[in-house]
């Protein structure tokens, strides 16, 4: 994947996850149907520039009705397209029933249905494809609206180059070349030539209007329940019959061995069937149900053969790619074909927004492939099953062991979240910290697109610190392994009350906070192959919110704890407090202060000339008391923080009268901390060295910070 520059006032370094390219794609698409149409919805969306190509005219369009179910509702209704509002009719029931009109199931889907978050409806395929080509063409949708061009068949395509030539010889070129042309596909062979082969079924279709037949007495009773799917099961031979058009149309689907009609694949969608041969097929079914069939107009009788297609090894190739029944092609059994093809065309836009370089379009197809392939190709072997023959009265696969697989599915959702996910994957050095579901965390050392954080140097720093002589055996008992001890044999060493405010923090939105540590200086800390670092170890940081104690104890293993932390500043003094609900622990005070030069700070804590901070990260195993998940020494190296932003001392103030006041509390007032406030407490302050405060510009982000081995 390309990184591109962001624009940016700081500098800030391009991320994998930022989409800045300034113009939208131009789309082709070939083909109009309902999988063409819906990819140029998705497509236009994203703010793209989508060009449909139809080979036909548009003149003539029939077609049966379609289905609806939840998994393809759920991609309409967020595209503005509600089919109740253009005769969409919902399936409450469901009805089987033998050839000779005995009941096998009668199913009440009304509470079953209030499973899926969208409905299952049944809609006119020429009303449904009347709405998708208005949402894609309008101007009253979101993105430039699809340009439509009827009587326009594609001969050839470059794939690569992503050119598109018409049979009248206009050449097209495009960044993007989106095949939908259907089950007969011509840009299929471009990625590779499978050959389509008959499923050995072929099917009759008719619409009728309901009221002729509730007119006979004969045939009223089989259409007289609303909102019913009813079919009727021969061994090798199935009526299906489901209403539209707000129930007053009826669509009747006839499948059976297609040796009986000798329907070929040359033959097309539109071939003129023939009662007479469709009545010879179906005679062994009820009479009214052969009453019912004859009461269609022998013109709008149609017969096409079933044909399928083994799996392509791949959907795309260079600038082009396949969706709908182009790359999969359905059986109709489950009513999924056009809800597919939706899914197909829902996941090629959400992984191309607006934004997509060109050079990232290869891999983006291939990532649509990825997100599509299994789930289509599962659902395609599911119509097979679903059209097996009944065996002895009974199907080979219940209904219900495709049905949630198919309805609880959300494409856009789906696709969003494995988008995402590939995107996280693709910026490697991303901060991850609980929780994980909602992505890498943003940070004092990270954006929120995996970029170091801008104006470090323009951060601001306040540290008030008291340095004092104290007793190295008792210091000793708070270091956390053996492998930690005092450089120097002396009985006497020397630690650090430092308390600092920062301010200015962009990743807290221009805000800051405050911290307190203890800082014990001359500690050694022995690796493991007998090399030493010397540094100044924090046993404990206090400080006054929540996103840093977090982000330092899981990104910097440090020893981070929350408590209010109250200042009081003047021109002459200076006063920190800590406390945690009231309950105050902790009351360090500067005098008499006076100005100093600036030129006079070493710089680091104390003034110590260590290698760095030392801490030690632990984090116990769950339900595992007493065992640690992770635990290892860490180091913040002074001359590598002082790289990432130099600090820029503004002035200096230095008291001759400082004190500091522990208070153990216990534990009712200090529950959470009194056995570290205790030990605190117990620290003996022989001599206070000195005590300054420090103020400045240009505040580091600590991203220095490693294990020691």
């Amino acid at each position: 994947m390309a990184l591109r520059e962001v624009p940016t006032t700081n500098g800030v370094a391009p991320s994998a996850l930022i989409h800045d390219y300034p113009n939208p794609f131009k789309i082709v698409i070939v083909g109009a149907g309902i999988g063409g149409l819906s990819a140029a919805i998705a497509l236009r969306r994203q703010g793209h520039k989508v060009d449909l190509y139809e080979q036909s005219k548009f003149s003539s369009e029939t077609g049966a009705a379609v289905h609806l179910a939840p998994n393809a509702n759920g991609i309409l209704r967020r595209w503005g397209v509600f089919a109740e509002r253009f005769g969409a009719v919902e399936m409450k029931r469901l009805v089987e029933l033998a050839p000779g009109g005995g009941i096998v199931r009668d199913v009440d889907l009304t509470v079953t249905n209030k499973m899926w978050q969208h409905p299952w409806q049944l809609v006119h395929r020429v009303a449904l494809h009347e709405k998708l080509r208005d949402v894609a063409t309008t101007q009253n949708a979101p993105g430039s609206p699809a340009t439509l061009k009827t009587s326009s068949k594609v001969v050839d395509i470059d794939a690569e180059a992503g050119k598109v030539t018409l049979e009248d010889g206009t050449s097209i070129t495009a960044d993007i070349i989106v095949g939908a042309d259907g089950i007969y596909s011509r840009t299929r062979k471009f990625v590779h030539d499978e050959k389509l082969f008959p499923s050995g079924k072929a099917a009759f279709r008719f619409l009728l209007d309901r009221k002729v037949a509730l007119a006979d007495p004969v045939t009223a009773p089989l259409v007289e329940k609303l909102d019913t799917l009813t079919m009727w099961y021969g061994s090798d031979r199935r009526m299906v019959m489901y209403p539209c058009n707000d129930n007053k149309t009826l669509n009747f689907v006839l499948i059976h061995p297609d040796t009986e009609t000798h329907a070929k694949s040359s033959d097309g969608w539109n071939k003129q069937g023939s009662l007479e041969q469709i009545l010879k097929i179906y005679e062994d079914f009820e009479p009214a149900v052969k009453k019912l069939i004859s009461k269609v107009d022998p013109m709008e009788l149609k017969v096409w053969q079933l044909l399928d297609m083994e799996k392509l090894p791949s959907w795309t190739k260079g600038k082009l790619c396949l969706i709908g029944d182009a790359a999969h092609p359905f059986m109709p059994h489950q009513g999924q074909g056009a809800g597919q093809a939706m899914e197909d065309a829902a996941a090629l836009a959400t992984v191309l927004p607006k934004g997509t370089a060109p050079s990232d379009i290869p891999e983006r197809l291939k990532l649509y492939e990825k997100v599509r392939y299994d789930r289509a190709h599962t659902v395609q072997e599911f119509s097979r099953q679903a059209g097996r023959d009944w065996v002895n009265g009974k199907p080979q696969i219940e209904m219900t062991t495709y049905t949630s697989f198919n309805f609880g599915h959300d494409e856009i959702d789906n696709s969003a979240n494995v988008f995402k996910r590939w995107l996280w994957s693709q910026k490697k050095n991303m901060y991850w910290r609980m929780p994980i579901g909602f992505g890498p965390f943003p940070g004092p050392r990270q954006d929120a697109f995996g970029r170091p954080r801008a104006g470090q140097s323009e951060r601001t720093f306040q540290t008030a610190s008291i340095k004092f002589k104290t007793s190295r055996t008792y210091l000793e008992s708070i270091l956390p392994t053996e492998s930690f001890n005092f450089k120097s044999p002396a009985t006497v060493c020397t630690a650090s009350i430092s308390v600092t405010s920062l301010g200015n923090m962009s990743w807290l939105g221009g805000g800051g906070y405050d911290h307190c540590g203890l800082y014990i200086h001359g500690v050694q800390y022995t690796r493991k192959d007998g090399s030493t670092i010397n540094g100044t170890y924090l046993p404990v940081l206090f400080e006054s919110l929540n996103d840093p104690i977090i982000s330092g104890r899981d990104e910097l293993g440090m020893n981070k704890l929350y408590c209010q932390i109250d200042i009081d500043r003047t021109a002459n003094s200076y006063r920190a407090r800590c406390s945690w609900r009231g309950a105050e622990f902790l009351d360090l005070e500067l005098q008499n202060l006076t100005a100093d030069n600036p030129k006079s700070e070493a710089g680091t804590i104390g003034g110590e000339n260590d290698y760095g901070i030392l801490t030690y990260k632990y984090i116990p195993a769950v339900g595992e008391p007493g065992k640690a998940d992770v635990e290892y020494a860490c180091v913040v190296p002074h001359e590598e923080e002082a790289k990432v932003a130099p600090a820029t001392v503004k002035s200096v103030a230095r008291s001759d009268k400082a004190s500091i006041r522990f208070d153990a509390g216990d534990w009712d007032t200090l529950p959470t901390l009194h056995h570290i406030t205790s030990s605190l407490a117990g620290i003996p302050i022989y001599e206070i060295i000195s005590a300054k405060i420090v103020q400045g510009l240009g505040v580091p982000d600590v991203s220095s910070c490693r294990r020691t081995e």
